[in-house]
């Protein structure tokens, strides 16, 4: 459990996979958008494909050449065929080498609401998002919608997850915010507190700088920044986490993941630095904020944040790149029971979980 730091005043505002049940045992059966699934406690979330209703032991001890279970549809994993996927990639060179040539998009983001219907309501009629799919798994007890600015194939979107009967979750203090490019903030939030929006932060130009932005909050008490820009295609365009050491964060994303260093930005006044990391330019692409306020070194992750999805052309190689830069792998890269997916997990030097899906298989499983 991390432990719980006292947040200070300088702190900046805060801002899938679905399965049946065959022979007792959960097997995956839909998209590694990785959906958020029930749990019984704050404390034991159940993430399906990651954490999932399938014990590790069950995922990670498949022996080669057999089914997975009886009854379900049959997983056969090769031994000679993963030998032949994984990556002889053995030096830092070499997996920053293939780490920049890799194709890698930010695919969604996956958090969890307690009123689906509620969210869906507030995402479409007050920020112009588009209910892009929505998907209801009785057997698990939890239902997904997928929402954003244009296709999921091309764009960054939302994943939400309603648990049944599960109605509030924690935010945590790590969690910052969303980011969405409008045109004009000031109409943006007119309309946003006409429908019965909150407005936490009133329009007008970021501090140090010369931007118009606006700060507004969900019905769960998700932050989202309004940041005025001209026509973008990722109208979606940030997550901003918190993070305890700025430069070994820097360090990790740009070796582990392939990102770059958009621009670094200290605020001594407030006692904050930023850092945009991302796969191409902030106008145009969907990146990642990342927040080290002076002196913090540990945030609570709470319960309601999930993870961000990235597309790589392997997850095997990825996996190790991962693992060399100081990463921690969650699940084993490799195809997903029942759809052969191949995904692999990990988490951050802070904590923070991202999901790796092999481009070609999500393509397959939108169509």
């Amino acid at each position: 459990m991390v432990r719980i730091v006292p947040m200070a005043a300088s702190i900046r505002p805060s801002l899938s996979s679905s399965f049946i049940l065959c022979n007792n045992t959960a097997t995956s059966r839909s998209t590694a958008a990785v959906s958020l699934n029930s749990f019984a406690s704050p404390s034991s979330l159940r993430l399906p494909s990651l954490s999932s209703a399938i014990r590790q032991s069950e995922l990670f001890g498949l022996e080669p050449s057999k089914p997975w279970r009886q009854g379900c549809t049959s997983l056969r994993v090769a031994a000679a065929g993963n030998m032949a996927q994984a990556s002889t990639t053995t030096t830092p060179e070499n997996a920053l080498d293939w780490v920049k040539q890799d194709k890698r998009r930010m695919l969604h983001v996956v958090y969890r609401v307690g009123d689906l219907d509620r969210t869906i309501k507030f995402y479409t009629e007050c920020l112009g998002m588009k209910l892009l799919r929505k998907r209801d798994i009785p057997e698990e007890r939890y239902t997904n919608a997928f929402l954003g600015y244009g296709p999921e194939d091309s764009q960054f979107v939302i994943e939400l997850t309603y648990n049944y009967g599960i109605d509030k979750y924690d935010i945590g203090t790590g969690f910052g915010h969303f980011g969405i490019a409008v045109e004009d903030v000031t109409k943006t939030v007119e309309l946003i507190k006409a429908k019965g929006g909150k407005v936490t932060r009133e329009p007008g130009p970021v501090k140090g700088g010369s931007t118009v932005i606006a700060f507004i909050e969900d019905p769960d008490g998700y932050k989202f920044e309004l940041l005025e820009r001209g026509p973008t295609p990722e109208p979606l365009c940030q997550v901003m986490l918190r993070v305890g050491d700025l430069d070994r964060s820097i360090n990790f994303y740009e070796k582990a993941f392939g990102m770059e260093l958009l621009r670094k930005r200290d605020n001594a006044e407030y006692k904050y630095t930023i850092a945009m990391m991302g796969y191409g330019p902030e106008d145009k692409s969907t990146v990642l904020e990342l927040t080290y306020n002076y002196g913090v070194t540990e945030y609570e992750k709470g319960n309601a944040y999930g993870q961000i999805a990235i597309g790589t052309d392997d997850v095997y190689k990825t996996a190790e790149a991962v693992k060399l830069f100081g990463g921690k792998i969650t699940r084993e890269p490799g195809p997903l029971p029942g759809i052969n997916t191949k995904i692999t997990a990990c988490l951050d030097p802070d904590g923070w979980k991202t999901v790796f899906v092999d481009n070609t298989d999500f393509i397959k499983e939108l169509e």
